[in-house]
């Protein structure tokens, strides 16, 4: 029963900490393989201590995850990005239309993600908490000198410029931007939507007092698995790429509306029904 009483109090759930985790996989090598650096390239840093705060955790440091926009206007010229900040951070990464970037690194003293890039645009992900061979720094005050070495490893050149960030975490990279100018970003879809629903407060990762709830309400023989499995808080939209080696597992809690679009592979549990559809349902 208390199991049921918390699946479905919405003051527990308000209270969730919502975790998420984005893996850009750490290097073997402090340099980014089979890159071809374009005569052009212009190196830019930028960061800070900390971004917008957003309420939930990125890793196990105990530090409230925080949120940088980046956006990168340079239409003359390549790219490369050294992003890093001290507290752990959401990168979410838009450019202008004719904005070419080549490369991203990552780095911090605690877990740093990014999201909307390009999937053909490479990206280095080291820090202290999660070393690579590349060290670590972020752009903040007197840590901003560790960006040039790290540059000259990777780009064979220092930093071009270092654009400093504030509390809102947006930042803009490169030359000023019109008002009328056009900004592209990667639609996230697979476990980046789903992870994005997280931090939206859409989502939250299912726990075991829900297979619990689900088990004792539906008599089920087995309870559901945890792995890749979310709650369904509110009004949402199942993303592209739930099926193949990719899907999850979703509860839908009652009252919530049903999600749209094609939940692919995923199993369904729906607390309204006590109903599961698709293939990975468990009886």
């Amino acid at each position: 029963m208390a199991a049921i009483l918390f699946l479905f109090s919405s003051t527990s759930l308000a209270q969730d900490l919502k975790k998420v985790d984005f893996e850009a996989p750490a290097a073997d090598a402090c340099a980014f393989e089979n890159l071809t650096l374009p005569k052009d390239l212009r190196v830019y840093a930028a960061g800070a201590y900390s971004g917008r705060r957003l309420g939930y955790a990125l890793d196990e440091s105990g530090h409230e995850a925080t949120r940088f926009d980046i956006t990168v206007n340079s239409p003359s010229q390549s790219v490369a990005l050294l992003l890093g900040a001290y507290e752990p951070s959401v990168w979410n990464i838009s450019w202008s239309k004719g904005t070419r970037i080549v490369a991203v690194m990552i780095s911090g003293y605690h877990h740093q993600a990014v999201v909307g890039l390009e999937e053909s645009v490479p990206v280095l992900k080291s820090s202290y908490d999660n070393p690579g061979p590349c060290g670590y720094f972020y752009v903040s005050g007197a840590q901003s000198g560790s960006v040039n070495p790290i540059a000259r490893k990777l780009f064979q050149q220092p930093v071009n410029q270092i654009f400093p960030g504030y509390s809102d975490g947006t930042i803009l990279v490169g030359d000023s931007l019109s008002i009328d100018s056009e900004l592209l970003t990667s639609p996230w879809s697979g476990q980046a939507a789903i992870d994005s629903a997280v931090a939206k407060g859409l989502l939250r990762p299912a726990t075991p007092a829900d297979t619990e709830a689900w088990a004792l309400l539906t008599t089920a023989r087995s309870r559901p698995g945890l792995d890749k499995a979310y709650v369904v808080l509110a009004p949402f939209t199942y993303p592209s790429g739930l099926s193949g080696a990719d899907p999850a597992t979703f509860f839908i809690l009652r009252n919530v509306p049903r999600p749209s679009g094609n939940p692919g592979q995923s199993a369904v549990y729906d607390f309204n029904s006590l109903t599961c559809s698709g293939p990975r349902c468990v009886r």
